[in-house]
């Protein structure tokens, strides 16, 4: 009789244990979760315990329970409540973003090495209190159960990147974006903000570049029909006052951003504002439709470089990161090869190809920017590899090197190519498109193969695995035109990806993913974010 009543408590306890465990949904899927018994009780009397050194993190957390709880907690320097704490011990085991949570019944306590890894263990709280939370603001008693977290991310780069070149979102989407981002773990947001189809930042020593780059008469409509217009115009820029709002919102969730100006193709914006600029410098337009157009920057010309120069000089007060990108893809070569001042430019330096031109090109902006205390990144036709069917062969024979303090952004072209960056010695941020590519529907790219994509490419040699940054997914809005639009074409998929960059991959787990997405579909619905429904789950 004993020994059934003995099986029957561990059944209890163990469907206790297994009913807890089904009420924490977390994503990305930390590294460890170990359940314990009881519940810490969450009401509007509960304080936040923290020092000065977490102080900007605390006044995140008042904010988030002030909204769930109808008050905002007292911030008190000790205590019992919510503790946050530095602590550099945990600098060898977690790293710079990695946190442990604690939940018992006297209190919550997140420790981090960082202020970082502080943030990201208050995410992880947030989503473990119940999805309606921070809704609903009622004065009431939330049961927060047991649970202890150990958590760190796989890899260091987890972007996302949104293009406004081709439509400008506004400042409200974007901030409405870093807030997904934040919530899931990203840390690094990719802004293209220069294109064929516009330029969309304030540079103040040339305005033309957004008084006329920034407009443009009107926008193709659809995939492959370019006679086919929305017969509206469309224009925006952000002023630099802006984006120094918009950077400044995005430190206060630690993420990084990325500009990127592209150069020397897809450039038609800025050539249109100062034709000069140009190789061909007739157009007179901004263009309206998209493609892999025919101008591109004259880098056999002195004052290009000067421009650019000037350009850059204005990215760099403006944004505090290190890396920024310069594209340097889909390079048209004809008009090069058309150009007597370009042929005339490659004999003098020894350049054999187009290619070569690109890289000589691409390692004089990369030295410039490598003395200006920056770090250069570009998709990976900056190596100078063909990766388009509609590039003649005869257009590379490549003998320049690119510098090795680039980072390679993959995305086209054979995967082996990775492996041969790495082992160069190139950085890698792997976001092929066949994988990654927001834009891309969901018959294309369905849930089930974001969230199973594997930035290290399959046979690497271990030792190079370490030259893999991370993972970045691209939202190109070519087509793109309204916040709908995008809010069905990022969102689940966002969520997949964010497991992609931060979870173990021995961690992943579908199943697990797919019922935590549930109550992350929860909070969507109630901010009112226009997730797309009909895909696989």
């Amino acid at each position: 009789m004993k020994e059934n009543k003995s099986i029957i408590v561990l059944i209890v306890i163990l469907c206790i244990a297994f009913n807890l465990k089904a009420q924490v949904n977390i994503i990305p899927r930390p590294t460890k979760m170990e359940m314990q018994q009881g519940n810490f009780v969450l009401n509007s009397d509960t304080k936040i315990i923290s020092g000065k050194a977490t102080s900007a993190e605390a006044g995140f957390l008042a904010g988030i329970l002030e909204k769930g709880l109808g008050k905002t907690p007292i911030i008190k320097k000790k205590g019992e409540g919510i503790l946050l704490k530095i602590d550099k011990n945990l600098s060898s085991q977690l790293g710079k973003e990695g946190y442990l949570l604690e939940v018992t019944e006297r209190g919550v306590t997140i420790r981090a090495q960082t202020n970082t890894g502080i943030f990201y263990g208050i995410q992880s709280l947030r989503q473990i209190l119940p999805s309606g939370f921070e809704f609903t603001s009622k004065d009431e008693i939330i049961k927060i159960p047991c649970i202890k977290i150990t958590d760190e991310p796989r890899f260091s780069w987890r972007a996302f990147m949104l293009d406004e070149a081709r439509h400008f979102q506004g400042m409200q989407t974007v901030k409405d974006l870093l807030d997904e981002m934040a919530l899931l773990k990203m840390n690094t947001f990719h802004w293209h903000l220069t294109d064929d189809q516009g330029w969309r930042i304030e540079i103040k020593k040339y305005p033309k570049l957004t008084a006329i780059g920034g407009f443009r008469k009107d926008s193709q409509k659809t995939r492959n029909h370019p006679e086919d217009l929305e017969g509206i115009p469309h224009s925006g820029f952000y002023t630099q006052k802006q984006i120094k709002e918009i950077i400044r919102y995005a430190t206060e969730r630690h993420i990084e951003i990325v500009p990127e100006i592209e150069m020397p193709g897809h450039a038609s914006a800025a050539i249109t504002a100062y034709p000069w600029l140009g190789v061909l410098g007739k157009r007179t337009e901004v263009p309206v439709v998209v493609g892999k157009l025919e101008d591109s920057f004259n880098v056999a010309d002195p004052r290009v470089y000067k421009f650019l120069e000037d350009v850059l000089k204005e990215v760099f007060a403006l944004f505090p990161g290190e890396v920024v990108h310069i594209g340097g893809d889909e390079v048209r070569f004809e008009a090069w090869k058309n150009s007597e001042m370009m042929q005339n430019f490659m004999k003098e330096k020894d350049l054999e190809s187009p290619a070569d031109v690109q890289i000589y090109f691409t390692n004089k902006i990369s030295n410039f920017i490598d003395g200006t205390n920056h770090r250069m990144m570009g998709w990976n036709e900056i190596l100078g590899y063909n990766v388009h069917e509609w590039q003649q062969d005869a257009d590379f024979g490549v003998k320049q090197e690119l510098a090795k303090s680039a980072i390679i952004h993959f995305w086209k072209g054979d995967i082996d190519l990775i492996k041969t960056a790495v082992s160069s010695g190139y950085d890698v941020v792997n976001s092929i498109y066949w994988d990654t590519y927001l834009d891309y529907n969901y018959e294309a790219i369905p849930l089930s193969r974001a969230y199973n994509f594997d930035p290290i490419p399959n046979g690497l040699d271990p030792k190079y695995e370490d030259k893999i940054l991370g993972t970045g997914c691209q939202l190109w809005t070519e087509w793109v035109s309204t916040r709908e639009k995008l809010d069905n074409q990022v969102f689940p998929r966002l969520a997949a990806y964010a497991e992609v960059g931060w979870t173990a991959k021995s961690q992943k787990n579908w199943e697990t993913f797919q019922k935590s997405l549930i109550e992350m579909e929860k909070r969507w619905k109630q901010k009112g974010i226009k997730y797309a429904v009909e895909v696989e789950k």
